[in-house]
Formats: C-alpha cells, sequence, structure tokens
C-alpha cells in the first residue's frame, strides 16, 4: 500500500519563491533574498499565484491597506483553534478589523509606558542574575546561551508580568517552540507537525484559561488579572475564547518571540566582534543598536495577508482571495531604503524597520521585548564570549526565525 507524502513539494515550490525545505535557506536565508529580488524584481506574483513583496515600501503597504487581511481562506483558517460551543478562535494576529480593533484596545490598555517602566531595573537584575548563573553551572566555560540566558531572561520577565505559576514554565518552554514553527503556512508541515502546533495552542489557552478563573477569584495586580476585568468605554469585555486566545499569543510571543530576537541578535553580535566592542564602548547608543539588530536579523521574517478587495500592491493589481506576502526579512535589507543593508552597523541612524510588523497589527508587547532586548544586550557585552561552534542549530520555520541552541565559552 502506498501512502501520499506528507507535504506536499511541488506545491509548495510553487507558492513560494524559495526552497522552505533547503539547509542552506534556514541557515541564512538573506542571500536567497537578494538574488529573488535581483531576478524577480522588488515585488512578483510565483507561479502558484502568490504575489511577493520584498521592497519596504511594498511590504509596508502590505501591512497597513485595509482593503489587505486576513479573510477566512484556507491558508488562514489553518490558523484557527476549534471551538464546540461556536465559531473557531481566532487568534489576535489573524483578526480582521473590527473584532480586532476591539480586542486591541483592550488588550493594549494593561501594556502601558508605566507597565514598561516598572519593570525595566527587574529585568536588568534578571539579567545578571542570569549570566552570574551560567558562570557558575558552565562546564570549562561551555554553556548554551539560549537555554541558560535567551529563553530564561523573557521568561522572568513575562513571570514578572503576568505572574506566571511555577508549574507552568517548563510547559510554557516546550510548547513555544511548537507554536511557533506552527505559524508556518500549512502547506509546508507534516499532519504530526500540524497536530503538535494544536496541541502546543491548546495547551496554552487551557493553561491560561486556569490561571484567568484564579486570578478572578483572587484579582492581583499582574497583567491576567487586568485581562479578565478590563472592559472597554460600552462596557464589553473578553469572552472567555477571546480571552484564551488572547493569553495564548501573549504566553506563546513572550516564551518564544523574544526568545528569537536575544538568539539572533546575540549570535549577530558574536560573529561582529568589533560590533560587540563597540556596544561595550557605547553602552548609551543601546537602543539604536536593538534596532540596528532587530532590522539585521529579525525574528519576524514573513508576513501573510488575503485581498479583501481589488488592491494594487508594487504595480501588481489584486483581486478579492489572491494572497501576498510580505517577507520583512527582505523588506529590513532593502537596499533603496538603507545604505549598505547587509552590514550590521550599530551606529546606525535609526530609521523604521519592520522587525515587529507595522500597522493595526504592530506587535502589541514589542515596547516590553525592546526592553528586555536593551537589558539583555547591555549584560552580554560585559562578558568575553565566543563562539563554540560556526553554526548553531536553528529551528525550521520560516516564519520565526529562531536558533535552537548558541554554545558559548565564557572566557
Amino acid at each position: 500500500m502506498t501512502t501520499a507524502p506528507e507535504v506536499d513539494r511541488e506545491l509548495a515550490a510553487q507558492i513560494l519563491p524559495f526552497d522552505a525545505f533547503d539547509p542552506e535557506y534556514h541557515r541564512d536565508p538573506y542571500p536567497f533574498f537578494q538574488r529573488i529580488r535581483e531576478e524577480s524584481g522588488p515585488v512578483f506574483r510565483t507561479p502558484g499565484g502568490m504575489v511577493c513583496a520584498l521592497s519596504h515600501e511594498a511590504a509596508s503597504v502590505v501591512m497597513t491597506d485595509p482593503r489587505l487581511g486576513y479573510g477566512d481562506a484556507p491558508v488562514v483558517a489553518d490558523q484557527f483553534v476549534p471551538n464546540p460551543d461556536g465559531p473557531p478562535g481566532r487568534p489576535l494576529i489573524f483578526m480582521d478589523p473590527p473584532d480586532h480593533t476591539r480586542i486591541r484596545a483592550l488588550v493594549s490598555k494593561a501594556f502601558t509606558p508605566r507597565t514598561v517602566e516598572g519593570l525595566r531595573e527587574r529585568t536588568r537584575q534578571f539579567a545578571a542574575d542570569l549570566m552570574v548563573k551560567a558562570r557558575e553551572e558552565a562546564v570549562d566555560g561551555r554553556i548554551d546561551l539560549m537555554a541558560a540566558f535567551n529563553r530564561q531572561l523573557p521568561a522572568l520577565v513575562l513571570d514578572a508580568l503576568i505572574d506566571v505559576p511555577t508549574k507552568y514554565h517548563e510547559l510554557f518552554l516546550g510548547l513555544a517552540n511548537i507554536s511557533g514553527r506552527g505559524l508556518d503556512p500549512g502547506f509546508i508541515l507534516t499532519e504530526a507537525e500540524k497536530k503538535q502546533r494544536d496541541e502546543a495552542r491548546d495547551g496554552f489557552v487551557q493553561a491560561g484559561l486556569e490561571m484567568a478563573t484564579e486570578r478572578r477569584a483572587s484579582p492581583g495586580k499582574d497583567l491576567i488579572s487586568q485581562l479578565a476585568a478590563v472592559q472597554g468605554e460600552d462596557g464589553e469585555q473578553l469572552t472567555e475564547l477571546e480571552l484564551g486566545m488572547t493569553l495564548m499569543n501573549l504566553l506563546a510571543a513572550g516564551f518564544n518571540a523574544s526568545a528569537a530576537l536575544l538568539g539572533n541578535a546575540s549570535l549577530a553580535l558574536l560573529r561582529h566582534p568589533e560590533q560587540y566592542r563597540w556596544l561595550r564602548e557605547n553602552p548609551d547608543r543601546i537602543v539604536g543598536a536593538t534596532e540596528e539588530l532587530l532590522r539585521y536579523d529579525s525574528p519576524l521574517q514573513i508576513v501573510p495577508r488575503t485581498a479583501l478587495a481589488e488592491v494594487e500592491v508594487g504595480g501588481i493589481v489584486m483581486q478579492p482571495g489572491d494572497h501576498v506576502a510580505a517577507i520583512l526579512a527582505a523588506a529590513n535589507r532593502d537596499p533603496e531604503y538603507y545604505t549598505d543593508p547587509e552590514r550590521l552597523d550599530l551606529s546606525r541612524p535609526v530609521s523604521r524597520n519592520l522587525g515587529f510588523g507595522h500597522g493595526i497589527h504592530f506587535c502589541v508587547a514589542a515596547p516590553i521585548a525592546k526592553m528586555t532586548a536593551h537589558a539583555a544586550f547591555a549584560e552580554l557585552v560585559k562578558h568575553d564570549i565566543e563562539l563554540a561552534v560556526d553554526e548553531p542549530k536553528r529551528f525550521p520555520g520560516i516564519v520565526l526565525r529562531t536558533l535552537g541552541e548558541l554554545p558559548v565559552v565564557l572566557k
């Protein structure tokens, strides 16, 4: 008995402008984007009908034009969470207005500048304590920086923000990588990977609702208590499913996306020792340096959208139902927008990068993630660190670019 292949590679090759299964692509996708831009231009349509936006200008349009959203196309519906009591649950990042507008407004009430500033000093101390612990536990000075620092720091910050009970920590760290891989389009995932993705999301939702129930009974000053009680101007609150989906987004992003940012950036710093030294000598430039590191190798690489009405992107007219991919990794190295974009330059004048998206779906937790990164890089450059391997292992996702490990030597 023969079985059909789990993944239709020919279909993927028709839709995507690169080979999603090529290890060289996952190691370093940027030369691929350079060649694609040179051969096909900044905006083009693949044989499978996908419009690809590689320029900074076109990618920005994709993320801000209201005629481009998510809709209910199968490629998007694949990301929904089943709901036995009604319509499937949409993660906030896959919602369109007016639902997105309403829920985003409620969630934003919990992410104030005061909240960020209130965590800044604690985050610095978390970073310092983690490096002390890493040195104590290192064997011959060797550690996995991802496991010892880059994943632990965002988890500690999220714990301070949300007050995550200790019993959930290992669970969330395990679920985060699976759910991150699940952001990839379903046509490049095996059935086993989809099953793992769905189970990871269910795990986040269930744990989030358990914590929300506890906070309703005994509210505190943490984010979950605020979200469980938050009300809009008309008195509306998040439904139980909306609350569960929102907490899933926050937990998955907090335990994974921030760690991906720290991993990519710390690897870039270690591969550019002159930039590492510059940051050590210029600690007051940490904010601009973080923006450059985010531009240079951002964790969020691709953002999909669906045409909800006729719309033009980079000279290509799209009809309702057509799909477009804003390739942020390419847009962040657009030579028409950045000078010498392939070079990491921490002293580069700060300009708008697309590392956290743009428009109404700009990452709601970006201020917390950036504050965490500021503390992380300020602490890392105090130490003499060398890479222990030439090519650290990466997870194979094409939407979220993240390291699996980062072996280093603490000198």
